[in-house]
């Protein structure tokens, strides 16, 4: 059977899986459940479906005539990049949605890059074109502009072009929606200009593991490309490991993937996309070679983390209340695993008999899924405020940089350009289109921590932030603490309306009347810096005298509930996060004043 290898990408929310389903459900292998749970079927985590973006890369094939074609949905956000740049390895050829009244975006530069460097050829796909604003010819010739930009070859500037309408199953060659039918001409399109694997001829086996998975029966499981031989379950092989290393392994299971589903075969050829399983201790960027004639294919370099938390065992007043997994051996073994699949996740115990980690990885998002995650699964945990890994090189103190592209409505460019700026951002680039500013910024990494809340409530809701990592550069000096207070509870009990109106006038609460808290507990944001203790769980006095009904009418504001992310944005360095199943709540380091004070003076 024919083979075609392809990677779909694109930039957050323009369409891709919603594009690589149409695709599934009419492909001629593809079954698709009455009662299936949602519409996307390649978003098949609960918190994809819900965040609306992909996280984790995914493997799917199709057929379309006697051709297979191997799809694989890649992750949108930044933070996960990492996963793009292996992929171009496993695959032949692109598709590069975009959005048709969006155009292309930052993070869509940084893969399209990857893709041109790599050779391959791409197919741009205009999607969204049933949209009342769509623009299609403008995202085309934007979408021009960026291949310039890139400086791509002649052959791969002169790119196949396919209009789409992904949520209504259809695309065709001209931007007329209505004559499109279906998603055939997008099969024919990828038929026509994706290459069909080389094989080279008479070259000993060689796979690179590209992806990992795990399995509660199979272990762990490698994904990659299967460059030349083949492979057969049960058979031995060379695993060369990232220092050179060379050692025997048995295969348990060797599968191809079959519309969303790993399917166990006796015998996988080359040029298809391959899962096996049998390596306990294989890592991505691996090579799984012939016994008798090992040769190593070149390593992928896997992304380095930039971002730390410290996550511990929970210690509040409330631990062990909602949770089923709260001791140190339970989150230690929950990381662990997590490690298995993984590679751009680093964990560091605080101390042999610690019960703290330094858990590392790509960014604020990466680390937050994870933990997300560990709270859905019954975990309890405290975690500190994000932190930027910084490193030394001849002598110097080097640290993350991002370029961070914004687009805000032209009359909040002002206050948006001020924020960066406190930030130590440098403008490289600005430009218009209609009513909207577009300025790019390089910012150094901390000042990006805790910044996409404020930036959201600066321009109104109306601002839209991406950031995509650049390296490492020299150590810009200090950034001006931008600091803020909390309003902390000075009891334990439950809230009161009473207790909550006086904290009221100070600033902004975190959580309504009624909610059980603890000393020491972070109930809202102060509007002065420094910290304030309030008793939110005090009680109006009784008297004989009944007060006027206008006295009695204190009214309580609608809370601000903040989710994981809100919370890791908003503390301090001297505070957590205490994330249980049931709640994410804010709570000091030191509970008490007497212990915060004598904290601040052994520091001192």
């Amino acid at each position: 059977m024919e083979l075609r290898n392809i990677a779909i990408i694109a930039h957050v929310d323009h369409g891709k899986t919603t594009l690589v389903d149409a695709l599934l459900k009419q492909s001629l292998n593809f079954k698709i459940k009455m009662d299936a749970p949602q519409d996307l079927i390649m978003d098949s985590n609960e918190l994809e479906r819900e965040r609306g973006i992909t996280i984790f890369s995914k493997n799917a094939s199709v057929k379309y005539g006697d051709i297979k074609i191997n799809i694989v949905d890649t992750p949108g956000h930044a933070d996960f990049g990492g996963e793009v740049e292996r992929i171009m390895r496993m695959v032949d050829g692109v598709l590069l949605l975009v959005d048709a009244k969006e155009g292309p975006m930052p993070q869509t530069k940084f893969v399209l890059k990857k893709a041109i460097e790599a050779g391959h050829k791409v197919i741009v796909v205009i999607n969204k074109i049933d949209k009342p604003d769509a623009r299609p010819e403008w995202a085309l010739n934007a979408t021009y502009d960026l291949f310039f930009e890139l400086e791509a070859s002649e052959e791969q500037i002169d790119f196949p072009v396919v209009y789409s309408a992904a949520t209504l199953g259809k695309a065709g060659f001209t931007k007329n929606l209505g004559e499109m039918k279906d998603i055939k001409p997008l099969f024919e399109t990828i038929i026509k200009y994706v290459p069909a694997p080389v094989i080279p001829k008479d070259q000993p086996l060689q796979m690179l593991t590209v992806n990992l998975a795990y399995d509660n029966y199979k272990g762990k499981i490698a994904v990659g490309r299967l460059y030349s031989g083949a492979l057969k379950r049960g058979m031995t092989v060379a695993h060369i490991n990232r220092l050179g290393e060379v050692k025997d392994a048995q295969l348990s299971a060797v599968m191809l993937f079959d519309g969303l589903n790993r399917i166990d075969v006796e015998r996988a050829e080359a040029g298809d996309i391959v899962a096996i399983a049998g390596i306990s201790d294989i890592s991505i960027g691996e090579t799984i070679a012939d016994a008798e004639n090992p040769v190593a294919l070149p390593i992928i370099a896997i992304d380095e983390p930039t971002i730390k938390m410290i996550f511990g065992i929970n210690t509040s007043p409330f631990k062990g209340q909602e949770g089923d997994y709260t001791t140190s051996r339970n989150l230690k073994e929950r990381l662990e695993h997590e490690l298995e699949t993984d590679v751009a996740l680093s964990v560091e115990s605080l101390g042999a008999t610690s019960d703290r980690w330094i858990v590392s990885g790509r960014g604020e998002l990466h680390l937050a899924i994870l933990v997300e995650k560990m709270r859905r699964e019954g975990y309890e945990l405290e975690v500190s405020k994000p932190q930027v890994i910084f490193k030394e090189k001849d002598g110097k103190k080097m640290e993350p940089m991002e370029m961070v592209t914004i687009e805000v409505p032209q009359e909040y460019s002002g206050v948006a350009i001020e924020m960066l700026g406190k930030r130590l951002g440098i403008m490289k680039n600005m430009r218009t289109d209609k009513d909207t500013a577009i300025i790019d910024f390089k910012v150094p990494t901390r000042g990006l921590i805790g910044i996409r809340e404020k930036f959201l409530t600066a321009t109104r809701g109306t601002g839209i932030l991406n950031s995509i990592f650049l390296g490492y550069e020299e150590y810009r000096g200090e950034m001006n603490a931008i600091n803020h207070g909390s309003i902390v509870a000075t009891e334990a009990g439950t809230t009161t309306n009473y207790g909550l109106v006086t904290a009221q006038g100070r600033g902004k609460l975190f959580l309504g009347a009624g909610v059980p808290v603890y000393e020491g507990m972070v109930v809202g944001e102060n509007a002065k810096v420094g910290d304030i203790r309030v008793h939110v769980c005090r009680t109006r006095q009784l008297t004989n005298f009944r007060a006027k009904q206008e006295a009695c009418e204190d009214q309580l504001e609608v809370p601000l509930n903040l989710t994981l992310e809100q919370a890791l944005d908003y503390i301090s360095d001297d505070e957590l996060v205490e994330i249980t199943p049931k709640s994410v709540r804010i709570r000091k380091v030191y509970l008490t004043e007497i212990e915060q004070k004598r904290a601040k003076r052994q520091k001192e």
